[in-house]
């Protein structure tokens, strides 16, 4: 640090396996960014692993406690208040110069009003937010988010443009994932590294990265993966492990459904779930940000996603709730793209079925590959952590002097 140069102190509060990756991925940004511009800069955050080894000092890990549906949030009431109020004390106590919220709304809103009632004059931007534009069940999650951000950094054109029409500053980076890319290995050097044969049928098994899928999904996607394996002898099935925590649960199922399994551990700094997913003929996968993975990698994919029976009921009785997809690969351009399964048809016969399909029917595959290179024109240019770093970055302009945007 040069003589008369202020640390400037970033905070992000993200969670779940996929916040850890899109965090770890801006941190590398901004880490990169503020060398550019000789900016001192230290990261403080709410994350994983992945934020960690990217140079982030964690608050608390926020990987293993994030859920989907009402009944399925209740065990991670109490994790999730007593991190909050771990983080609210350090920060009163600590005050950051800027503050980045990713994604994990119910957490986050929280975060952020508290910041915005004790410090109001910090900057707070919301890269990723939540997915209003989609699910939305009214105003006032909309309102909520667009009151305490002062900046929305959008990585969908329809999420720029729902929120920028509630009236929130919106700037549209692209999505993220474009730059990941730019370092996924080919087909030949997966399959290559992973010790594949050069005819072997591989499918891409990816049933969790939450318990509650764990519990809703796994047991349905593992049946099914064993009747595949009747029909298809000599198919491989490869298991990304998202959390190491999953790692002795999903290998006893495996060995209880006798499947001809490969499980790949992926931890901080290695890509061997891009690895896996380049490899594969097909992905059997749940809903989530893996789903674009598996189209930017170009492997067609049967998309699976279940709750809780009574949360389901719950939902469509007394929030009236439907979506027209829930895989980001058909959110994007809202069409059909990939075969999604949800709730009651998420059977084993169903999945099996529309496997089966994409791995015969050649014209439909093509069809899928071609609809991936739309889909990849409307998530914009590589460069995506870069711009959202110096969007960030600028926010302290006027007072350091020192950041730009060339």
């Amino acid at each position: 640090m040069l003589p008369n140069q202020t640390l400037i102190r970033i905070f992000i509060s993200t969670g779940e396996v996929s916040g850890d990756l899109q965090g770890s991925m801006l941190i590398e940004a901004l880490f990169r960014q503020a060398k550019n511009q000789n900016i001192p800069i230290e990261i403080i955050a709410l994350g994983g692993e992945k934020m960690a080894a990217a140079g982030a000092i964690l608050l608390g890990n926020t990987t293993g406690i994030g859920s989907v549906g009402l009944l399925e949030s209740l065990p991670y009431i109490i994790p999730t208040y007593l991190i909050q109020q771990k983080t609210k004390q350090y920060l009163k106590n600590h005050p950051p110069d800027i503050v980045i919220l990713i994604d994990y709304m119910g957490p986050n809103i929280g975060i952020g009003n508290f910041i915005k009632n004790h410090f109001p004059k910090l900057p707070i931007f919301y890269y990723i937010a939540p997915q209003e534009w989609v699910w939305s069940l009214g105003s006032k999650s909309t309102e909520q988010i667009i009151k305490l951000t002062d900046k929305i950094l959008a990585i969908f054109p329809e999420e720029a443009r729902y929120f920028k029409s509630k009236g929130a500053q919106v700037t549209w980076v692209g999505h993220p994932l474009l730059d990941r890319m730019k370092t996924a290995p080919s087909r030949e050097e997966s399959r290559i590294k992973l010790g594949m044969k050069p005819d072997e049928i591989a499918i891409a098994l990816l049933p969790a990265s939450r318990w509650q899928e764990i519990k809703y999904l796994m047991p349905i996607l593992l049946e099914a993966a064993k009747q595949i394996q009747v029909k298809i002898p000599g198919v491989k099935f490869w298991i990304p492990v998202s959390l190491p925590e999953y790692y002795k649960t999903i290998e006893t199922a495996i060995k209880n459904y006798q499947l001809n399994a490969v499980l790949v551990s992926t931890k901080a700094g290695n890509c061997q779930t891009l690895e896996v997913i380049s490899a594969a003929d097909l992905a059997i996968t749940k809903s989530g940000t893996v789903n674009l993975e598996i189209a930017l990698l170009n492997v067609p994919q049967v998309v699976v996603y279940r709750v809780s029976n009574l949360t389901a009921w719950l939902v469509r009785r007394f929030l009236n709730f439907s979506v027209p997809f829930i895989s980001p690969t058909n959110l994007v351009q809202m069409q059909a793209i990939v075969p999604e399964l949800v709730q009651e048809e998420v059977t084993p016969e169903n999945i099996v079925r529309e496997a089966i399909e994409l791995l015969t029917n050649q014209p439909k595959r093509q069809k899928i590959l071609n609809h991936y290179q739309q889909m990849k024109q409307a998530l914009g240019e590589e460069g995506v952590c870069d711009r959202a770093a110096l969007e960030i970055l600028s926010s302290i302009a006027g007072n350091t002097g020192t950041v730009n945007s060339e």
